[in-house]
């Protein structure tokens, strides 16, 4: 192998060992926010959550997490960095069961509009009030539970990816 060869190498090893390094990092940080922000979520009580759609849809998640894990998306049409997660969230209600309630974003009739406007598919409750983002401890938009069996297995807020979603839905 020739020398050009040999610091080519070396130059690639280090700068993948550097984004190793990184993604480690990276996830440690994102965890230990996640736990922080979770502290105020009541982690012991289930989810037992039934209420109407915007669309007039019964919704029981307890029931709908004995098959599969559920998605709950806590969001609102104000907030900035749901504007990126939303998408995802949508994208993966093709594959799981998700609910979103939004928080203090108005009447159903602009919920309505803004799903339509935005191309969402997901059933969503309206929580017109924080009523139930004060009760399940939601401090920060977005904030993602993941239920199953009625118990809430993950909980992640702000800036999530697909794949990050995708991770704590497959180790529920």
């Amino acid at each position: 192998m020739s020398e050009e060869h040999k610091r080519h190498a070396g130059k690639w090893k280090k700068w993948l060992r550097e984004i190793l390094f990184f993604t480690v990092l990276l996830t440690v940080v994102s965890v230990g926010v996640d736990l922080w922000r979770s502290q105020s979520v009541p982690d012991d009580a289930p989810f037992t959550l039934k209420a109407l759609d915007i669309q007039g849809e019964p919704v029981d998640i307890a029931a709908l997490s004995k098959e599969q894990p559920v998605i709950v998306y806590f969001w609102a049409t104000w907030c900035g960095v749901c504007r990126f997660v939303t998408p995802s969230v949508n994208w993966l209600s093709q594959y799981y069961p998700t609910i979103g309630i939004s928080l203090s974003s108005g009447s159903d009739q602009k919920l309505q509009q803004y799903f339509a406007s935005k191309g969402l598919d997901f059933q969503n409750v309206n929580d017109e009030k924080n009523v139930l983002g004060r009760e399940w401890g939601v401090a920060f938009t977005p904030t993602v539970f993941i239920v199953r069996d009625g118990k809430v297995t993950f909980i992640t807020s702000g800036i999530t990816t697909p794949p990050g979603l995708l991770a704590r839905l497959w180790l529920s």
